[in-house]
């Protein structure tokens, strides 16, 4: 592994590489088109099935190859190879990438598919162990489903592959579009299967959701090739691994599988609780999860996705001074951007839950479980955001330890804390999602503070003088929301869906307005800079 002060330095007349804030808004935006395409399936599965039950044992059996993927796909085996991939560009260029390439697609298409047919077989072994609380009926069915959807992982682990390419190549677009891909390929395929299989939709039709799910990942991979093959990439199977980019890419993912993924394995901790607690806490917790993720997709992992490749190439360059400068930056808008959201889910969080999936066969009661989740899981919104970008910066110094050392501490205080909310004070599911958005914000601060350290500062100032304007405009803004829940919303379990959704709606206008007109009279210059970018992008559409 190479240290930065061993690197040559960067001319004087080179150019300092700047944070693609165009690209983040095309990664935001396409991000959260594929995470409301994944609010639609989820309200679309839980007005036809509830939130009871069968749900529970679907997004169990769902949350096994999808912590997989967290763990080899989108999380360690993405993470590591677009560090690597990129470097390797900035040293040898295209063709070495490519040979590069073509060596990790093999070696994860042999692995994963060998993990594939081994979880297919022990499936049942798998959910036992995973939600112990599952009755035999519901763990019969929650198999049955895991069976199905275990080659889900092999399909997405190449489609990370292939969108970490195209990231370093500064190809963004499509990537953050493929998921959106998945979810209409889950969606339409869920529905017409599932009503082929029983047109009740009673818990058999949850077998072709199961389908449809593999059939959405094919969908994630297929849509990202052509954009690859423009770029002049041609697969060819290699088998020769003993490679120094193959070493580099598996010693940055051997810490990073626990690093990257500790939120995942967090929530999936959660699960084996949840499934103690009875019918419907799993997929309450998992809607909860969905609505959190929603800025979290938008803000954060575009602010990540962008800053990897940059601050990747920034080390290769020597450039630290524009390292810190442009780490700190995307923390500060990453904090910018998900401190408003976090209070609207906090305090509007019964109404946004009764809006989005108090239909069919989901109750007003099982919308008051979900919200509470939900207002504890964003709790940790900002410290989710932040580690997005703050993670992706020891990867890119080669201090891949660093965050599998403070993951373990994060594994070990989510046990704790889980315990002591659940059981103890008795929270229920409400505790585990609280225990969740607690670990994120210690794990963020714990990090903040070594990269600090190790950068020799890291802009506090700045940021504690931004989080203090902040504050202040967010106190408008909580009376905003709460002058709302209090009147226009109110009577939010029996008014009328549309004026429901007007009330919020125009809570969420007035809230963000009011809240940007704050920022603005306190001069937070990230505000202005959010502002002047969207002000270009209306005149060149104009």
């Amino acid at each position: 592994m190479n240290d930065p002060s061993s690197l040559p330095a960067a001319t004087p007349d080179e150019r300092a590489e700047k944070l693609n804030t165009k690209a983040a808004g095309i990664i935001g935006l396409a991000v959260m088109c594929s995470r409301l395409l994944g609010l639609a399936r989820e309200q679309i599965f839980a007005a036809l099935f509830g939130g009871g039950a069968a749900m529970d044992a679907f997004t169990a059996a769902f949350r096994i190859p999808n912590l997989l993927r967290d763990l080899f796909a989108e999380g360690a085996l993405s993470t590591a190879f677009v560090t690597t991939f990129s470097k390797t560009i900035a040293r040898g260029g295209d063709e070495s990438a490519w040979r590069l390439a073509n060596k990790v697609a093999t070696l994860t298409a042999v692995v994963l598919g060998a993990l594939c047919i081994a979880g297919m077989v022990f499936s049942a072994q798998l959910v036992a162990t995973l939600a112990p609380g599952f009755d035999p009926q519901k763990a019969a069915l929650a198999a049955q489903l895991t069976r199905i959807m275990f080659p889900f992982i092999l399909l997405v682990s190449l489609a990370a592959l292939v969108m970490g390419m195209l990231n370093s190549k500064s190809v963004f677009g499509m990537p953050a579009m493929a998921s959106s891909f998945f979810n209409i390929g889950s969606i339409v395929g869920g529905v017409t299967l599932g009503y082929w299989i029983d047109p009740h939709y009673g818990p058999r039709a949850l077998l072709g959701l199961a389908a449809a799910t593999v059939i959405g990942g094919g969908l994630q991979l297929a849509v990202q090739l052509p954009s690859l093959a423009r770029l002049g990439y041609r697969f060819r199977a290699d088998f020769y691994w003993r490679d120094a980019g193959v070493k580099a890419i598996l010693l940055l993912m051997g810490p990073s599988v626990i690093a990257a993924s500790t939120t995942q394995f967090n929530v999936l901790v959660n699960s084996m609780f949840a499934s103690t607690l009875g019918d419907g806490p799993i997929f309450w917790l998992s809607i909860a999860f969905r609505l959190m993720q929603l800025p979290l997709g938008l803000f954060g992992v575009a602010l990540g996705t962008v800053t990897l490749p940059l601050l990747s190439r920034l080390v290769v360059a020597r450039q630290m001074d524009a390292f810190r400068t442009e780490l700190a930056r995307a923390m500060r808008l990453a904090l910018l951007l998900t401190i408003p959201s976090t209070i609207g889910l906090i305090v509007l969080a019964e109404p946004i839950i009764s809006v989005l999936y108090q239909h069919g066969r989901f109750t007003a009661y099982q919308a008051v479980q979900a919200a509470g989740a939900l207002r504890f899981y964003a709790i940790g919104l900002a410290g989710y955001a932040a580690l997005k970008v703050l993670v992706n910066a020891f990867y890119a110094l080669d201090r891949r330890k660093t965050p599998m050392l403070v993951s373990f501490l994060a594994v070990a205080l989510n046990l704790l804390l889980n315990w002591l909310f659940t059981f103890h004070l008795g929270w229920g599911h409400r505790g585990l999602a609280f225990s969740t958005g607690c670990i994120a914000t210690v794990n963020f601060l714990l990090l903040y503070a070594l990269m600090r350290r190790h950068l020799n500062g890291l802009e506090s100032r700045r940021m504690l003088i931004m989080l203090g304007k902040v504050a202040v405009a967010a106190v408008a803004l909580v009376a905003v929301c709460g002058a709302s829940s209090h009147w226009l919303l109110a009577d939010w379990q029996t008014q009328a869906f549309w004026s429901k959704l007007g009330a919020l709606l125009a809570t969420v206008v007035v809230g963000a307005l009011v809240f940007a007109a704050c920022g603005a009279a306190l001069h937070i210059e990230e505000l202005k800079e959010l502002q002047a970018a969207i002000n270009r992008r209306l005149r060149r559409i104009t």
